[in-house]
């Protein structure tokens, strides 16, 4: 499997882990999701992330969904979040993770890290404890992580740790530190490949700023690939027209506390998996919030068909 690298670009999904109705994990829908999101066009996949309830795996559990999706996903790169309170629980999932074959490993900052000189040496340690051949996403997502980190300390970050090759953006606001991102790199930093999540809901923009793709788990893929490509072929127009019709989506998914409990409703309706359920602590959506999602997903069909 090829690793990642500063030159990645496209739509990296983020996978959902599927429970069967009773909480456990269901490895049959693993597969199924797996090929759900090639077939949707993914050109790769990132496991184990936030949204796909990793603290709520134990450590054998991570590591039957890393063998199993890494399996099933063939040649396609997959990327596996590895973050974790200590070092040595973060170095041996990655090390675990790569010797099965994924691309690179993803990891988020801890919270409780508040000064710049923080942020860098907390950097600095988990690349040195992985080793400088695993390639590292750095995931800047200060809505749950607590920690912001500016611009010249992600240049800083960048410059002093070269294994870290791939910013999965999720800061909001964020497109002005895209854009500087970008102008830095004019001025001679070294490349960074940029993949955008937040849902995708500034994913337009974020592609006009410069970003290389998209990295989150909306349950239509197909939109994500369709705005990326045609973005970055120049044709915005028509990637604006498809990314509205699906923003209907996009913007109800955004409510805090039930985003993934409806993405694993669109996931379970387009049959990528057998059951919505969240593992405990961890709620589904009320049968009002299903008869919305469920009119939006039928709205949208007709958009698209109107769209073709």
């Amino acid at each position: 499997m090829p690793l990642i690298s500063s030159e990645s670009r496209g739509v990296f999904v983020i996978s959902a882990t599927p429970f069967t109705d009773n909480g456990n994990l269901d490895l049959p829908s693993l597969e199924r999701v797996t090929d759900f999101y090639i077939e949707k066009g993914a050109d790769g996949l990132t496991l184990l992330g936030m949204m796909g309830e990793a603290p709520k795996l134990s450590a054998e559990e991570s590591r039957q969904v890393v063998r199993t999706a890494i399996a099933r996903a063939n040649e396609l790169p997959v990327i596996v979040g590895v973050s974790a309170p200590g070092l040595a629980a973060l170095s041996d999932l990655a090390a675990f993770s790569m010797d099965a074959g994924a691309a690179g490993v993803m990891i988020a900052p801890p919270t409780g890290l508040e000064t710049n000189e923080q942020i860098i040496a907390y950097f600095k340690n988990a690349v040195e404890a992985l080793g400088t051949d695993i390639p590292v996403v750095l995931q800047d997502f200060p809505l749950s992580t607590r920690v912001h980190i500016s611009v010249a300390t992600l240049g800083t970050i960048i410059e002093t740790c070269p294994s870290i090759v791939m910013l999965k953006h999720e800061d909001w606001p964020g497109l002005e530190k895209v854009t500087a991102l970008r102008a830095a790199e004019a001025n001679g930093r070294r490349r960074i490949s940029i993949l955008c999540g937040n849902g995708g809901m500034f994913l337009p923009e974020e592609m006009g700023r410069g970003a290389d793709g998209a990295m989150t788990g909306f349950g239509y893929p197909e939109m994500m690939r369709d705005v990326v490509a045609l973005a970055a072929s120049g044709d915005m127009a028509r990637a604006q027209d498809i990314f509205d019709a699906y923003l209907p989506m996009v913007r109800y998914e955004q409510q805090p506390g039930i985003g993934l409990a409806m993405r694993k409703h669109v996931l379970h309706k387009r049959g990528a998996i057998g059951s919505p359920v969240l593992r405990k602590p961890g709620a589904g959506l009320s049968a009002e919030a299903v008869a919305e999602v469920d009119r939006l997903m039928a709205r949208l069909d007709r958009r698209l068909a109107e769209l073709s």
